[in-house]
């Protein structure tokens, strides 16, 4: 192995650590945020301002693992990518069920889930034509 090839490899596995890590924070900030009593919060003039914290919060969900996934080289990257739809989907609704069941300052929103979805749904979207152009080249 010549002195690039060590180079790139070490670099792709700090690229890969980075995605983990950034995933790994970003889902336990999901569960703290969505969790945490935070009734003090300021009003920031926004209709529905929560759901789009809630599409943001997946759409970053989404996008954090799947850029992990891709780095690390699975085969088949779309399969993956629907997957952490399907996971990101889940997680969302596990979230509403548990600020429902242990909370006592939330409340399960089927509206928070259809948020959680369309976040979701648009970081599938862009994590398909992202895979679309790497395998074009």
């Amino acid at each position: 192995m010549d002195y690039f090839q060590a180079k790139t490899t070490k670099h792709l596995l700090v690229l890969k650590n980075v995605y983990l890590s950034a995933a790994i924070i970003w889902t336990c900030s999901i569960i703290f945020l969505c969790l945490a009593s935070i009734s003090n919060l300021p009003n920031v003039g926004v209709n529905n301002a929560d759901k789009y914290v809630h599409f943001t919060f997946h759409f970053l969900f989404v996008i954090f693992w799947g850029l992990y996934f891709n780095n690390k080289n699975v085969k088949n990257r779309n399969r993956t990518v629907i997957l952490l739809f399907m996971i990101s989907l889940l997680f969302g609704i596990l979230i509403e069920l548990a600020q429902q069941k242990f909370t006592t300052t939330r409340t399960a929103d089927i509206y928070d889930v259809l948020a959680n979805t369309n976040g979701a749904f648009f970081a599938m979207t862009i994590l398909f034509i992202y895979n679309f152009i790497a395998n074009k080249k």
